[in-house]
């Protein structure tokens, strides 16, 4: 006979074996709401209004808009006073083997690679490593006509205009990518510094600078000064071994699978590998200011330009529009901003084919939001997530051509 106590350690041994065996099957049942492991999630977090929204609500509004907007996957997190309070995945990563997304699986970053690249750069500028307002083609060891990538800027003497601080502002004169346009050519096609024009191909040339003035690669770079800092334990801007045990899959609009992203090459426009736990961390850091002096934060979330441009894309698109002006749309250095009566907005869109990513933040409030999805219809919930989770109902939804997916496209 054994001793009561020692009876008791057994019952109980047998008990958590039993939760654990059982623990994979609950979770897939509940669809793949899994919690962050060093965050516990608050039962109830707040929102911009002061008012709470419960776990309860926020797992039921989430998985009813992606089961209406056929959203393959979806991970959230929201932070509040600058802190990690929710963080769950939801869905699948790999719906035809039945994987469901946690907030370790390895997605494409796609365009938050820019605010995650321009957080090292304004680490550079703060060291003077790098001045925003200098020509960028001084820095560079040719004529920048005489990289190949950039021969069709022969003759056209406005690149030397071209600085930094246009470069992360989106106002080079730069198309979005060359290969958009008919001929597949690298034009400037308006003053640079005169309006505002989204641009991948300005990220690039910054990238160029940045290894030229460095002396490093690009992915060296992220990962000593921004992912290893703000412990982003799986980002990479290049595909890693390590990523192999939990991935997710893109989607397309018929929720037909079109692969992960195993990128080879960095690109400071939107090559970066990550998780919602690892990007939530980065949104985290980026609040508290993390690797950067309270100046050079300021700096970068200063409005460089006034946005009047009636939709974000297609860039060069020169119809404009007054309806932005209540909410001071503009943009800082890598990041969108707005103001609302809750204080200053900053943003983020990522978009690639079978991947829609969102963040946004609010510096007063200490409030803030990622969405991350592994599927072409993840803009179609946008709206209704930021307005019902965070109490956001101020986002610029149009001009960045978020169409709720219950509205005709």
């Amino acid at each position: 006979m054994f001793p009561s106590s020692i009876l008791h350690v057994m019952k109980m041994t047998l008990i958590n074996a039993s939760i654990f065996a059982f623990a994979p099957l609950f979770l897939l049942a509940a669809g793949a709401a899994l919690p962050a492991a060093d965050s516990p999630n608050a039962f109830t977090v707040k929102r911009l209004d002061g008012s709470t929204i419960s776990a309860p609500e926020i797992d039921a509004t989430v998985t009813r808009l992606m089961h209406a907007a056929k959203v393959t996957g979806v991970g959230i997190a929201i932070l509040n006073d600058r802190k990690i309070v929710y963080l769950k995945s939801y869905g699948f990563r790999d719906k035809e083997k039945a994987l469901p997304l946690t907030p370790d699986s390895v997605m494409s970053g796609a365009s938050l690679t820019k605010v995650a690249f321009a957080d090292m750069v304004m680490q550079l500028v703060q060291e003077h490593m790098l001045e925003l307002d200098k020509p960028v083609y001084q820095y560079l060891s040719q004529p920048l006509p005489e990289f190949a990538e950039y021969k069709d800027l022969a003759g056209d003497d406005r690149y030397k205009k071209i600085t930094s601080r246009m470069l992360l502002s989106h106002t080079s004169g730069f198309p979005n990518w060359r290969w958009f346009t008919d001929d597949k050519k690298l034009r400037i096609y308006f003053e640079p510094g005169s309006r505002f024009a989204y641009s991948g191909e300005g990220l690039a040339l910054l990238q160029l600078v940045v290894e030229a003035v460095t002396n490093k690669p690009l992915g060296e770079l992220m990962h000593e000064r921004v992912f290893r800092p703000m412990g982003m334990d799986r980002t990479s801007m290049v595909w890693e071994q390590a990523f192999e045990d939990n991935y997710a899959n893109g989607y397309d609009e018929e929720e037909r699978s079109l692969g992960p992203q195993k990128r080879k090459r960095a690109g400071a426009a939107g090559s970066m590998l990550t998780t919602p736990r690892d990007f939530a961390r980065f949104m985290q850091g980026v609040m508290k200011g993390t690797g950067l002096r309270p100046e050079t934060r300021k700096t970068m979330l200063s409005p460089q330009i006034q946005i009047l441009s009636k939709h974000e894309f297609p860039p060069l698109s020169t119809e404009t529009s007054d309806e932005n002006k209540s909410i001071r749309l503009s943009y800082g250095l890598g990041w969108g901003l707005y103001s609302t009566p809750h204080g200053k907005a900053f943003f983020k869109e990522g978009h690639d084919d079978g991947w829609r990513n969102y963040t946004v933040c609010f510096d007063e409030a200490k409030t803030g939001i990622l969405i991350m999805t592994n599927s072409s219809n993840g803009e179609g919930i946008y709206k209704e997530l930021l307005e019902t989770l965070l109490k956001n109902t101020y986002t610029p939804i149009e001009w960045e051509g978020f169409t709720p997916y219950n509205q005709p496209r």
